[in-house]
């Protein structure tokens, strides 16, 4: 049974390197805000509504958790089986939907815009999580996972190869920008958008985090592996002011699960050990420097000393 530490500072927070103390907040501890959920994915801030939003996967619904009241309530259901979310430039909710095999937008008035379900006339297979880079392009990760069964999604037949997709903000015209890619999943931007990093969940004998350059703001060049998991399970992430990769992690052991903290250099800084496997992070409040952490059966908080880059 999960409870908060009544000491400062909270054990869980683990300074690996001296670089990541500034970060950590004395008197800050990590919070469980909510718990119930199957699977939970996908966190997203909406500053101007002072709400959360993230995914149940299995239970096929997006739940929202209000700042101000504590209380949480469903946002969409059935969703889809959506897993990851975010905002575009313009606030509006982006958002990938196992289920549907496509990528949606939440308009303002609350109707929903398809962005792509398909590529060169096939169905896309399954997209798993989602960032906006500050020209308005939509990148997205595209695994089979949700076509495996009907757990996270529906069991069908795949007809794409594991692609990273870019959606043109002005044309809607999407691109290949990553392909055949083993199981492609979390993904964030480098602070200064000059990088990309993209976790390779099935690369074998470890999962990998992959960097890559971005050239002229719409392809990819010089892929490298950024970060060996070795027996860990990297996820979802964020990057912070500083270009800190704040990483979901685990594989349902003490020593691994909840979030890891890397450098910019690759260097393994800081943990927060939580008592499940973290799935995906995002940064919100009014400072932005609250992390939001969505684990298997709970959502989690914890107050640091940065801030989320934007567009995260």
């Amino acid at each position: 049974m999960w409870q908060q530490s009544l000491r400062y500072p909270d054990p869980s927070i683990e300074i690996i390197d001296p670089s990541f103390a500034p970060y950590r907040i004395f008197s800050a501890a990590v919070e469980r805000l909510a718990s119930g959920t199957r699977w939970g994915e996908g966190p997203v801030w909406f500053g101007d509504g002072r709400y959360l939003l993230w995914s149940d996967i299995p239970n096929n619904r997006i739940l929202k958790w209000e700042e101000e009241t504590g209380s949480v309530s469903i946002f969409r259901k059935p969703s889809e089986f959506a897993n990851g979310n975010t905002r575009d430039r313009q606030g509006r909710l982006i958002t990938c939907e196992q289920g549907g095999r496509r990528v949606t937008r939440t308009e303002y008035d609350g109707s929903m815009t398809v962005l792509m379900d398909r590529y060169q006339g096939k169905r896309l297979n399954s997209p798993n999580d989602v960032v906006v880079k500050s020209d308005n392009s939509i990148w997205f990760t595209d695994p089979p996972f949700g076509l495996l069964g009907n757990y996270e999604g529906r069991r069908m037949k795949q007809e794409l190869p594991q692609n990273v997709y870019r959606i043109d903000g002005l044309t809607g015209e999407a691109t290949a920008v990553a392909t055949d890619i083993r199981g492609p999943n979390g993904l964030a931007f480098s602070p200064d958008e000059t990088k990309l990093y993209l976790v390779e969940s099935r690369a074998t004998p470890n999962r990998l985090i992959l960097s890559f350059d971005v050239v002229e703001g719409k392809r990819l060049a010089n892929r490298q592996v950024f970060i060996d998991a070795g027996p860990g399970t990297p996820d979802g992430f964020r990057c912070d002011v500083d270009g800190n990769l704040w990483c979901g992690w685990g594989m349902g052991s003490d020593e691994l699960d909840g979030v890891v903290i890397y450098n910019p250099q690759g260097k393994l800084i800081g943990r927060i050990r939580l008592p499940e496997r973290c799935a995906n992070v995002c940064f919100g409040g009014p400072r932005r420097n609250r992390l939001f952490m969505a684990a298997g059966q709970s959502l989690y908080s914890l107050y640091v000393n940065t801030q989320g880059a934007p567009g995260g």
